[in-house]
């Protein structure tokens, strides 16, 4: 008989629907997870009460609404697709931290990963014109172009849907003209 590891006897599998929440903003950050299976997206409201994409989870991926347990959740995080997630006791993860290196090891990277994400996405907001952001995001999330509607990316882009278009266009041009040489 398999004997479990701390990590494994830490996580239940929780199954959520398309539009289900696993976290919601301001809410306390007691729940941990890693995505088994399907796509989620995390957003806040502006303002005006406008929705904007600020995260994308695919399969792999931790989710977490606060990188301090208990603490609210700086977003909300949504299933785009129905979901199956491993999810932990935040605080009893983090608990393990130090104590176990299975533990240790998948936050520290996925800690990591999540700062890459987050220090990429604000440079392209900053920095990139509407191509570039596209070139950028297909490097990133590749696998996820015909599984998200195209408004979350433009969202997610800081961009129109429009804008979204042209730059498609213009992608496709881009690679054209690299074959025709």
């Amino acid at each position: 008989m398999h004997e479990k590891t701390t990590n494994e006897s830490l996580h239940t599998v929780k199954n959520l629907n398309s539009g289900d929440l696993f976290l919601k903003f301001g809410k306390p950050c007691v729940e941990i997870g890693m995505l088994i299976k399907g796509i989620m997206r995390g957003f806040v409201y502006d303002n005006e009460g406008n929705e904007i994409t600020t995260h994308f989870y695919q399969e792999g991926d931790m989710i977490i609404g606060s990188f301090i347990p208990n603490t609210n959740v700086a977003m909300t995080v949504e299933a785009l697709e129905n979901c199956e997630i491993s999810v932990a006791n935040y605080s009893e993860v983090m608990s393990n931290v130090n104590k176990d290196k299975e533990i240790t090891d998948v936050i520290t990277k996925q800690f990591q990963k999540l700062n890459n994400q987050l220090q990429s996405r604000l440079v392209a907001l900053l920095n990139l014109n509407s191509l570039e952001k596209y070139e950028l995001f297909l490097k990133e999330y590749s696998s996820l172009i015909n599984r998200i509607p195209h408004y979350y990316i433009a969202n997610y882009l800081g961009i129109t849907p429009t804008q979204l278009s042209r730059a498609r266009k213009q992608l496709i041009d881009k690679e054209r003209s690299k074959t025709q040489k």
